[in-house]
């Protein structure tokens, strides 16, 4: 595969603060030198026999492909980037109001970050992540570090020989110059087609689509909120006598008999009810409550995605789940 030059697409004599030497000189040395260094890494690779290949051989051309494809794509992204008037459009304001506080504080985030790469090298690039349907300012590094699933949407180039011709060694004076050439309605453009992007399929359990759920962060919300909801940790008895830790408010019970403990339970306050993951037992648990009246949902992600959210647990009284068992059932786990 071969991989083609893209025409430069701003006007290199509109451009405000920088010269079109400087431009020229980027546009033909640094992107161009990145295509044909991509494109001779990639003819490289169509001509080995991967089996005979010694594997450091592999890596080492792999990551210079890697380097090569990144450098290209940022560099056309980053003269895409230029060529308007650096006023942002009044839906690009809103946006980045939304994401980082207020415009403002994004521009001082972003300017911030390219000083902090002066004298070295890198990317400063706005990036829309599908995922969060948001905005965020990253540091790209080496052309190779970017967010997974990201996709950029403005670019500063700070590596030196984007702007050593002009300004020296002064990075502040050059990102500055940046901002000021900054195309709003282009990066706008870039927006609204970012969006479009789908975030991750999440995870759907068909047979319990119509179950109400709850994510750690809502439950810990309502917690944080003072509201009286009643947490039930349903997880299967063979699992809480290999556990030694619980969520700090909620209070176990057997999912397998809850007729004996759902009389304890108050419908004047909500219910959530969880298991280890999150999939099939605290999803059950609640169908079971809500069949008999209770508002009652389960938490998305069980007991691991409380403590992967960094939520706050206790000790595990095994000896209280253990009492609850029958007898034989006690003598046939000490035996076991």
């Amino acid at each position: 595969m071969k991989y083609h030059l893209k025409p430069i697409q701003c006007r290199p004599w509109t451009l405000s603060y920088l010269s079109v030497p400087l431009i020229e000189s980027h546009y033909e040395n640094n992107y161009g030198g990145a295509l044909r260094r991509l494109n001779a890494i990639t003819e490289q690779l169509a001509s080995l026999d991967f089996d005979t290949t010694p594997p450091h051989i592999l890596n080492g051309l792999k990551r210079e492909q890697l380097v090569a494809l990144n450098s290209t794509l940022l560099h056309e992204l980053y003269f895409a980037s230029m060529g308007g008037d650096g006023q942002p459009t009044k839906a690009m304001t809103e946006v980045l109001a939304r994401d980082f506080g207020s415009y403002d504080r994004w521009r001082a985030e972003f300017r911030a970050m390219g000083y902090a790469l002066g004298g070295g090298s890198g990317w400063v690039l706005l990036t829309y992540v599908p995922r969060d349907g948001r905005l965020t300012n990253q540091i790209g590094s080496d052309h190779s570090q970017s967010v997974a699933g990201g996709i950029p949407i403005l670019a500063i180039d700070m590596y030196e020989h984007a702007y050593h011709i002009d300004f020296g060694t002064n990075a502040q004076a050059y990102v500055a110059a940046f901002m000021r050439n900054i195309d709003w309605a282009a990066v706008q453009g870039r927006y609204e087609d970012a969006t479009k992007v789908a975030p991750p399929r999440p995870l759907v359990q068909k047979e319990f689509g119509e179950v109400p759920a709850v994510t750690p962060e809502e439950l810990k919300a309502m917690i944080d909120a003072g509201d009286e909801v009643q947490i039930i940790d349903a997880r299967p008895r063979h699992y809480t006598t290999r556990s030694s830790e619980i969520m700090e408010a909620a209070v176990w019970r057997d999912p397998e008999q809850v007729d004996t403990w759902i009389g304890e339970l108050s419908k004047e306050r909500p219910v959530v009810t969880y298991c280890v993951y999150g999939f099939h037992i605290g999803c059950q648990t609640a169908i079971t409550l809500r069949k008999a009246g209770f508002d009652a949902r389960y938490m998305a992600g069980g007991h691991y995605a409380w403590k992967a959210m960094g939520g706050k647990i206790r000790l595990f009284d095994l000896a209280a789940v253990q009492a609850s068992q029958p007898d034989g059932e006690r003598r046939d786990q000490s035996q076991a």
